[in-house]
């Protein structure tokens, strides 16, 4: 998931002391956990949505949202938090973060809230996998065979068979992938502050959606406004909660726990759209889940060696 990907890209930076984070451990872990059940129910209010309009209209509405409640927060100094040294990699990193948050909302027209979350749950992996071909970074054989039992996991819920084979569930495949990219890009820019990258997802967001969105636009039913509302309120305070959350407590305490995401997209989408995980998509979702606590613990482990 987003926040667990989050943990693995600022553990990197924790590492060379450009982050310092507080020593509040269950503080941090409240406010993962509330960031947590707020993107959830932003995933859900998309799926909600992109029933029944284009998912396009529905990104755009996300970026926008986080844009104006931006403006309201930073009010003079949004322009301000634009500045950086690295504005070609901010721009890819904020491109990333733009095409995994948009394949996953089309995923979700077609596929299970929980399907396309677990799938996107194998991007912590990607991550690390990331870090070792285009970071340098070294990894060992158990983290190779971590990273294998993500991705066979993956394709547990995927399924590529005839008869079975959903060519949507290709999507939030592609939203991992996209994701990881974002989050290695984030340890490239890590003379930013987080307000800076987080400042220019919104606006590089806005802007790129807005130019497609005129064509694909679907007057508004009034009774959904507030749909449209709790997106854009859901997506922004988690970030929030996120934000918060890595400044109370260190990255690596607060990873394992972005897997009650799972969880959540379970639970909401049984309870709102009469979805229930079959046998399949839970039997991957906990190797997944596991190749990625036992990746979390070998990059634990290399952390504390660094020290």
């Amino acid at each position: 998931m987003r926040v667990l990907a989050r943990a693995f890209a600022l553990m990197g930076r924790e590492r060379d002391g450009l982050r310092q984070p507080g020593n509040d451990q269950p503080t941090g872990i409240a406010l993962l956990l509330l960031a947590v059940l707020g993107f959830t129910l932003m995933d859900a209010t998309a799926k909600a949505l992109t029933q029944d309009y284009h998912p396009v209209q529905v990104v755009w509405t996300r970026f926008v949202g986080n844009l104006m409640i931006f403006a309201v927060i930073f009010r003079g100094r949004l322009l301000v938090q634009l500045r950086t040294r690295q504005p070609g990699m901010q721009f890819a990193r904020a491109l990333m973060q733009l095409a995994s948050v948009g394949l996953f909302f089309t995923s979700l027209q077609f596929i299970g809230l929980a399907e396309a979350t677990a799938i996107m749950d194998i991007n912590p992996v990607l991550i690390t996998l990331g870090a070792a071909l285009f970071l340098g970074e070294r990894i060992g054989p158990r983290r190779i065979a971590g990273i294998a039992a993500a991705l066979v996991g993956a394709m547990l819920i995927i399924r590529p068979s005839p008869g079975v084979f959903e060519v949507a569930a290709l999507l939030p495949l592609a939203g991992a992938f996209t994701y990881a990219a974002g989050a290695l890009l984030t340890r490239m820019v890590r003379s930013d502050s987080v307000a800076t990258s987080v400042t220019w997802s919104a606006v590089v967001g806005t802007v790129a959606t807005s130019l497609l969105v005129p064509f694909l636009w679907q007057p508004v039913a009034r009774g959904d406004l507030w749909l449209f509302l709790a997106l854009a309120l859901f997506g922004t305070l988690s970030q929030w909660f996120l934000v918060r959350a890595f400044s109370m407590a260190e990255a690596g305490a607060l990873a394992p726990f972005g897997y009650t995401g799972l969880l959540w997209a379970g639970v909401w989408g049984w309870l709102f759209f009469g979805q229930f995980p079959d046998l399949w998509t839970i039997g991957g979702a906990a190797i997944i889940v596991a190749a990625g606590l036992y990746v979390w613990s070998r990059e634990a482990q290399a952390a504390k060696a660094k020290e």
